[in-house]
C-alpha cells in the first residue's frame, strides 16, 4: 500500500453518548490483560509503517470513515478497510472495500457482494440498522423489528424517510406499521447513532499517512522484547543488526563524562537529568556548559537536593530518587509543558513530543535523550509564558507531581482476609441467586451467557422487550430494567451480575495487587484526560463501587496502615453547581447556596412552582437531575429518559430551569460563543481545551463539542481546584509537623491517613485547604469525616 492507518478507540466518550447516554451501556469494560497490551500493538504498528490515528470523541470506525471519503474524493486511490465490525460495511464504495475479519476466513466485501449479500446497497445498510438496532452497542432501533424485516422494508422503500412518508399508504401489516410508528422517534436516533461521521477533525491530506514501509532496526528489539521469535524470522529480522538510533550528528556534539566518586563543581542552574540505560547511574546535562556527565545516583544526592531538574515526568523520576532514599524538586517537565499546551494530545512520551515539536524521532532508552529534553525545554518554555498558562504548569502540575509520587509510595492498605471473606460471602449469595433463578426458570442454564439467558426470558417465560439479533437476544442492563415490574427472576439475575462482578474484579481481584505488606499501589496518570482530571490505574481506585450496599460494604477493607492510624474522608459538596453560580454569575443561583438551603430544593421549588415545604422527594430528584444535567448540556431526550417522562415534559422543565436562572443561560450560549471564536475553552486557573469539533460539517459532532464547550470551564476548574487542595494539604502538614498523608484522590474525594492523637487536627487542616483552594462567589464545602476504614469515614 502507499498510504497505512490503524485507528484505536479512545476510552473517552464520544458524541454518540453525548446524544445517548445509554450508547454502548451495555459493554463490559475492556480486561487489563488486553489494555496493557495496547501500547505494545501501536509501537509494533508503527515499526511497520502504520499511522497511528486516535481521536477523543470520536470511534476508529468515523477516523476509517473519514479517510475513506477523503481517499473516494480523488477518484484515483482504492481503499482497503480491515475490520471486525460490520458498522463499516456502509462505507463501501466504488473505491472502498470492507474486508470483513472473520475466525476462519476473512471475506473481502465490494458493491456487488455487498448486495448479493443482504439485498440493498451499502449506503442503505446505515437505515437498516436504524430499524434493526444493535444490541452489542445499545443502539434500540425499533421494538420488534429484527434484521429480516429491516433489509425488507429498506430495499422497499430505498431509505428510512421515505418509508415513514409513505407509511401510511403502504400495504405493511398493521402490527408492524403500529411497531414503526411507535418507534419513529427511536428509528431517527438509531440511525444517527449508527451512522459512521466522515468528517473527524483530523488531517483529510492522504500525504500525511504516506508509509515507509517497515523499520527492521526498530521492529527487532521490539519482537525481541516480546519473544516473538517466530516473527522475527518470518519478517527477516534474523539476518539483520541494529545500530544505535540516536542522530551522529548528536552522538558528535556530546560526549559523556563519567564521574566515579564526586560530581564537578557547576556553575549553572539548568540542567537536564534521566536516569541512565544502566539504572544505577543518572546522566546530568548541564544547559549552560554543554558539559554531559554520567554518575552513580548515591553520589548525586546532594547535588539532587540542592538543585531543581528538568526532565521529562518528573513524578516518575522523583519516585525512583524516593526509593534511593532522598528527595528533589523540579523545575521545568517536558511531559508537563506539553500536557499544559495541548491536553489532547495521543502520547506525551519523550518521543512523540520530540517528534512534534523539535521534528526528530528521539530513542528515549538512549541516554544522549537528555538532549531532546534540554532542545525541548528552550523550545517550550517560551510557548508556556506565550499561551497565558505558565501558573498552570509551574504552581499547579509541577508541585502536584511530587505530591502524586508520595502518594503512589504510600499507597492504602487493604484487609486482605476481610476482603477473601467478603469473596466467599459474595459467593455464596451468588450461588443462592443462581438457585432462586434456576427455580424461576424451571431448569438450570448458564446465567452469564447472554444467549441461553435470553432464551429463558423471552421464549420460556415469555417476557416483553425481546429483541432477538443473529447472536440472540439482548440482554444488558438496561433491557433487564425494563423488565424488573414483569418478573421476580429480573432482580435477582441483576443482583446475581452484581455480585458475580464485585467478587471478581474487588474480592479477589484487589488482594491479588497488593504487596507484601497488604499495600496497593495505585498509578496516578497526571496527564490522561482533556479536562484536567487526575485518572488511576493498575488497580483503578477511583472506580470502588459506591452506588450499592453491596458495593459500599468494600470500603470496610481500606483501612490505615496500624491501629495507630485513622482515615479521614473530605468530599467536595456540589462543586460543580457551586463553579457554575461562580462562574456564570448568576445572582438567583449564588443567593440560593449563600442563604443555606438545599439547592435541589430552591431548585425544585422554582422550576415547578411550589413552596420549599411542598417540594416531595420527587420534585427534588427531578430537580436533581436537571440541575446536573445542564452542567453537562444535556438535551430534552436525555433528560426525558433519565426520569421516565415524557420529551415535551423534559423540555418543560430545561425552559423553567433556565428562566429560573437567566444567567446560566447567557453563560451556556457564551460558552459555546467564545469557544467557537478562540478554538478552545479555559478554565479559572487558565487551563485551556481544544475543541475542533465546533468547526466540523456533521451537526452530530458539533452538538457533541457545544456540550464540551459549556462543560470544560467548570469540569476543568474543579479539577484544578482539588489539585491546589492536595499541593496544599500536603504542604501544611509537613509545616505544621502533622503525621498525616494524602494516599487517595478520587476527583472531588480526598482520603487521607493521620495519627490518632493529630487526625482532628489533620481533619481540619483538610478541610481547610480544600474550602480555600479558590475564592469563589459561593463559598466551596467540604465533608469531612474520620473512620477505621473507608466505608465509617465516608
Amino acid at each position: 500500500p502507499d498510504y497505512l492507518v490503524a485507528a484505536f478507540d479512545l476510552r473517552a466518550p464520544t458524541f454518540r453518548h453525548i446524544k445517548f447516554e445509554e450508547y454502548k451501556a451495555g459493554r463490559k469494560g475492556m480486561p487489563d490483560e488486553l489494555a496493557m497490551q495496547l501500547p505494545y500493538a501501536k509501537d509494533t504498528l508503527s515499526a511497520m509503517g502504520f499511522h497511528i490515528i486516535e481521536k477523543e470523541g470520536y470511534e476508529a470506525d468515523d477516523i476509517l470513515g473519514t479517510l475513506a471519503a477523503a481517499a473516494d474524493k480523488t477518484s484515483s486511490i482504492q481503499t482497503y478497510l480491515l475490520t471486525g465490525d460490520r458498522d463499516s460495511l456502509q462505507l463501501i464504495s466504488d473505491y472502498t472495500t470492507v474486508i470483513l475479519a472473520k475466525t476462519k476466513e476473512d471475506v473481502y466485501f465490494d458493491k456487488e457482494h455487498f448486495f448479493n449479500e443482504y439485498g440493498v446497497k451499502p449506503e442503505q445498510f446505515v437505515d437498516v440498522k436504524a430499524l434493526m438496532g444493535d444490541s452489542s452497542d445499545n443502539i434500540p432501533g425499533v421494538a420488534g423489528i429484527g434484521e429480516k424485516t429491516a433489509l425488507k422494508l429498506i430495499a422497499e422503500f430505498g431509505s428510512l424517510d421515505s418509508l415513514y412518508s409513505k407509511l401510511d399508504d403502504s400495504s405493511i401489516s398493521t402490527s408492524i406499521k403500529n411497531k414503526l410508528i411507535s418507534g419513529k422517534e427511536s428509528a431517527f436516533l438509531s440511525r444517527e447513532l449508527a451512522e459512521i461521521c466522515k468528517c473527524a477533525p483530523i488531517s483529510c491530506d492522504l500525504d500525511d499517512y504516506k508509509t515507509s514501509g517497515i523499520n527492521k532496526s526498530a521492529l527487532k528489539p521490539l519482537f525481541e522484547k516480546l519473544e516473538f521469535s517466530v516473527f522475527i524470522k518470518k519478517f527477516g529480522l534474523d539476518t539483520i543488526e541494529v545500530t544505535d538510533s540516536c542522530d551522529n550528528s548528536i552522538l558528535n556534539e556530546m560526549k559523556i563524562t563519567e564521574c566515579e566518586s564526586s560530581l564537578p563543581n557547576f556553575d549553572s542552574d539548568e540542567f537536564i537529568v534521566k536516569i541512565s540505560d544502566n539504572s544505577d547511574c543518572l546522566i546530568i546535562y548541564d544547559c549552560t556548559n554543554k558539559n554531559c556527565i554520567r554518575a552513580k545516583i548515591d553520589i548525586c544526592r546532594s547535588f539532587l537536593e540542592k538543585n531543581p531538574v528538568i526532565c521529562h515526568d518528573f513524578k516518575s523520576f522523583y519516585i525512583a530518587m524516593r526509593k534511593k532514599g532522598f528527595y528533589t524538586s523540579c523545575k521545568f517537565d517536558t511531559m508537563l509543558a506539553a500536557y499544559v499546551l495541548n491536553p489532547a494530545e495521543k502520547s506525551y512520551s519523550l518521543e512523540s513530543i520530540a517528534s512534534k515539536y523539535l521534528s526528530v524521532s528521539s530513542e528515549t532508552s538512549s541516554d544522549y535523550s537528555v538532549k531532546f529534553i534540554s532542545d525541548l525545554y528552550f523550545e517550550m518554555k517560551d510557548k508556556i509564558s506565550d499561551s497565558d498558562c505558565a501558573s498552570l504548569l509551574y504552581d499547579i502540575e509541577i508541585p502536584l507531581a511530587s505530591v502524586l509520587a508520595d502518594m503512589e509510595i504510600c499507597g492504602f492498605k487493604v484487609d486482605v482476609d476481610g476482603l477473601d471473606n467478603y469473596a466467599k460471602s459474595l459467593k455464596v449469595f451468588e450461588d443462592e441467586l443462581a438457585e432462586r433463578i434456576y427455580m424461576a426458570a424451571g431448569c438450570e442454564f448458564n446465567i452469564n451467557s447472554p444467549k441461553q439467558l435470553g432464551e429463558i426470558l423471552f421464549e420460556t417465560l415469555m417476557l416483553p422487550h425481546g429483541k432477538k439479533t443473529k447472536t440472540g437476544y439482548s440482554t444488558n442492563a438496561e433491557i433487564l430494567e425494563k423488565l424488573r415490574p414483569y418478573h421476580s427472576i429480573i432482580g435477582d439475575i441483576l443482583d446475581y451480575r452484581q455480585a458475580a462482578k464485585l467478587r471478581a474484579t474487588y474480592g479477589e481481584g484487589l488482594s491479588k495487587v497488593a504487596d507484601e505488606n497488604s499495600i496497593i499501589h495505585t498509578t496516578f496518570n497526571q496527564v490522561g484526560t482533556a479536562t484536567g482530571r487526575l485518572s488511576s490505574s493498575e488497580p483503578n481506585l477511583q472506580n470502588i463501587p459506591i452506588r450499592t450496599e453491596l458495593g459500599r460494604e468494600l470500603r470496610k477493607y481500606f483501612i490505615p496502615r496500624s491501629d495507630d492510624y485513622v482515615l479521614i474522608d473530605a468530599d467536595y459538596s456540589q462543586i460543580e453547581l457551586r463553579l457554575l453560580a461562580d462562574i456564570s454569575g448568576d445572582k438567583n443561583m449564588i443567593n440560593a447556596f449563600l442563604s443555606g438551603a438545599d439547592i435541589h430544593t430552591s431548585t425544585a421549588s422554582q422550576v415547578f412552582g411550589v413552596p420549599k415545604d411542598m417540594v416531595t422527594p420527587e420534585l427534588r430528584k427531578r430537580a436533581k437531575a436537571v440541575n446536573f444535567g445542564i452542567v453537562y448540556g444535556i438535551g430534552d431526550f436525555s433528560l426525558a429518559q433519565d426520569l421516565g417522562i415524557t420529551k415535551k415534559e423534559a423540555a418543560e422543565y430545561i425552559k423553567n430551569y433556565l428562566s429560573t436562572y437567566p444567567d446560566v443561560e447567557k453563560y451556556l450560549k457564551n460558552a459555546v460563543t467564545d469557544a467557537r471564536r478562540l478554538g478552545y475553552t479555559v478554565t479559572k486557573f487558565g487551563r485551556r481545551r481544544y475543541i475542533p469539533e465546533l468547526t466540523a460539517q456533521n451537526k452530530n459532532v458539533q452538538s457533541f463539542g457545544e456540550r464540551v464547550a459549556m462543560n470544560s470551564p467548570i469540569q476543568g476548574t474543579a479539577a484544578d481546584i482539588i489539585k491546589i487542595a492536595m499541593i496544599n494539604t500536603a504542604r501544611a502538614f509537613k509545616n505544621e509537623c502533622i503525621d498525616a498523608r494524602l494516599i487517595l484522590q478520587v476527583h472531588d474525594e480526598l482520603i487521607a491517613e493521620a495519627n490518632r492523637n493529630c487526625a482532628d487536627k489533620a481533619a481540619a487542616v483538610l478541610k481547610r485547604e480544600m474550602e480555600n483552594a479558590a475564592v469563589t462567589a459561593v463559598p466551596l464545602i467540604a465533608d469531612v469525616a474520620i473512620g477505621e476504614n473507608w466505608f465509617e469515614s465516608k
